[in-house]
């Protein structure tokens, strides 16, 4: 039974998604929403951008329906027409509300930063001080936090710059074709499969809602791109990944190679902080701004050393999906299996470089 909601949820995300996308493509033509040809962009054309708050309504509207009912249901009766497997679980869901809704306005102020950036180009800086503050007040007031057995401050400052980093990592991704929301909806896949197998109802729930999300866009958004997802999904979709990447617990503390399970979310999120990492170097080496957008991503240097748009896009999908599986099998693992995982997402890691290796021009 748990297994067939976490598909209608999907389904249902997937369907709010799909329709909000072709809807947004209209609103995005009328209202003037358009990511136009130029500068660094390799789009011909202009092309609709409101897509990311198709996304963003997918989790959104679903996620506040469930804790509305929960919360209902909790405070009177469980209706009987809902199965037991399920029931059981109203009241759990019921207490977790007050930490969703922080976490959705949080998603919310990053959504509309990224409208305005969007529309009027906002700077990176402004965009980096409102992922500060956002990430900061989820880590303090929500709970949101990593390595919680290193102390409370390290705890805090090392979840605050998780939640930076892989925001930012799939807001650097958003720039070819399908890349970032095809990345991200493989990495929810390995999420989803973590949460939903050591039982986490509450976190393996959202994973589906925003699994379900992407691929309903993905179809629209896959080259050639009808739709982008603009900042206002990138923003919002790396920081649903990098907080239920946080929420998810790997491995029970009882069980042999715990502490192995810490660095699951490091190697699943590989490709993205790789790119991050990679492309940042790259604009420090020629004295250029670290955040300001260029065609050094690592997917621009695959296509200029002769990939086919698709062909790099899905490369990099298929990198994501080893690194992915590499990070699920982690927590189960002795020292040396251990070591092998580290040792394989390394050697993809290289395999991108060596593609990508000597053209770094502009």
């Amino acid at each position: 039974m748990m297994i067939w909601a976490g598909v209608i949820g999907i389904a249902l995300a997937f369907g709010i998604s799909a329709l909000g996308t072709t809807l947004s493509q209209r609103v995005a033509h009328r209202c003037g929403m358009l990511d136009e040809p130029g500068r660094h962009k390799a789009h011909a054309r202009p092309v609709p951008l409101l897509g990311g708050s198709a996304i963003f309504a997918a989790i959104l509207g679903p996620t506040l329906l469930v804790l509305a009912l929960a919360r209902v249901w909790a405070a009177t009766a469980v209706p009987d027409w809902l199965p037991q497997q399920i029931a059981i679980h109203i009241p759990g869901l019921a207490s977790k509300a007050p930490l969703a809704l922080g976490i959705l306005a949080g998603a919310f102020v990053l959504h509309v930063v990224g409208l305005i950036d969007d529309r009027k180009n906002l700077g990176p800086w402004l965009k980096l001080l409102s992922q500060l503050v956002v990430c900061t007040v989820v880590v303090l007031f929500c709970g949101v936090r990593i390595l919680t057995a290193a102390g409370p401050w390290i705890s805090i400052t090392v979840s605050v710059l998780w939640l930076i980093a892989v925001t930012n990592a799939f807001n650097f991704l958003d720039n070819m074709d399908g890349l970032s929301a095809g990345v991200a909806a493989i990495c929810a896949a390995a999420l989803l499969g973590a949460s939903a197998g050591i039982g986490q109802v509450f976190v393996s729930g959202w994973v589906c809602l925003i699994l379900g999300a992407l691929l309903g866009f993905l179809p629209y958004n896959f080259p050639p791109a009808s739709t982008y997802m603009g900042d206002a999904g990138s923003l919002v979709v790396g920081f649903f990944l990098a907080v239920v990447s946080s929420l998810t617990t790997y491995v029970q503390p009882d069980q042999p190679y715990y502490m192995y399970g810490i660095f699951v979310p490091f190697v699943l999120m590989a490709i993205p902080l790789y790119d991050m990492i990679s492309v940042i170097s790259l604009r420090i080496s020629r004295r250029r701004s670290p955040l300001v957008g260029d065609r050094w991503h690592f997917s621009h240097r695959l296509v200029r050393r002769g990939m086919p748009v698709r062909t790099a896009v899905l490369t990099i999908y298929l990198c994501t999906g080893a690194t992915a599986m590499a990070a699920s099998l982690l927590a189960h693992v002795d020292g040396v299996g251990a070591v092998l995982v580290f040792v394989q997402t390394v050697a993809i890691l290289l395999i991108l470089a060596q593609l990508e290796f000597g053209d770094t021009k502009s």
